[in-house]
């Protein structure tokens, strides 16, 4: 939660400025009126006691990811629709519309751009660090259930033909999903070669003292 105390000569004046500080619009916010400005002073002249106002937002990750994203289509022309989740520690992101495929990219690469800024422009406005998905119409689960069946099928290659295999180049989180899908594989080991953005998977099969 973030909260601002400002003073002002009218309770407004003292709101504003809260609101300025927070960044936030006024229909998100918590407002508690702490003291009211004083109308008359002695002898009648005007009183020298401001308001004070104490404004209180509580931070949603989702909206301001939503924000964002929203501002960064609009520079690119493209109409979409934004939603958000939070599941444990993560906050997950879906983007809707027609014709979203300049927001992915080449293998996802756009998207995976996206997502870093997305990170970065939350946390900073937030000072902390959080952790939030972007995604494209599902891009990502399917992209993961084509990662898994590649995975499977190439390691079933392997073990027939005795060859290793390098796959394509692939950003960390893919990779990932290729070492998780293969771990349990008593045959054949996973491992990274190369260096980014050039870093590719190997599967090979597993030496005789590795299944032993």
């Amino acid at each position: 939660m973030r909260i601002a105390e400002k003073t002002g000569k009218t309770v407004e004046d003292a709101i504003e400025a809260c609101l300025t500080e927070l960044d936030v619009e006024r229909n998100k916010v918590k407002i508690e009126v702490l003291e009211e400005p004083a109308k008359k002073g002695l002898f009648g002249l005007l009183g020298t006691r401001l308001a004070k106002v104490r404004v209180s937002y509580e931070d949603d990750h989702g909206a301001l990811a939503c924000d964002f994203l929203k501002s960064v289509c609009q520079c690119m022309g493209v109409q979409a629709e934004f939603s958000s989740l939070k599941k444990e520690n993560q906050w997950f992101v879906n983007i809707t519309g027609a014709e979203l495929g300049i927001l992915i990219g080449r293998r996802g690469d756009t998207l995976e751009a996206l997502q870093f800024l997305t990170n970065l422009a939350v946390s900073k406005k937030l000072s902390e660090k959080i952790r939030i998905v972007v995604d494209v119409e599902g891009y990502r689960q399917r992209r993961e259930e084509t990662l898994i069946r590649l995975a499977k099928r190439l390691s079933e290659k392997v073990k027939r033909t005795g060859n290793r295999v390098v796959l394509e180049p692939m950003n960390p989180h893919e990779r990932r999903i290729i070492h998780t899908a293969l771990q349990d594989d008593t045959r054949v080991s996973t491992f990274s070669e190369g260096d980014e953005p050039n870093r590719r998977i190997v599967i090979s099969l597993k030496r005789t003292k590795e299944i032993s």
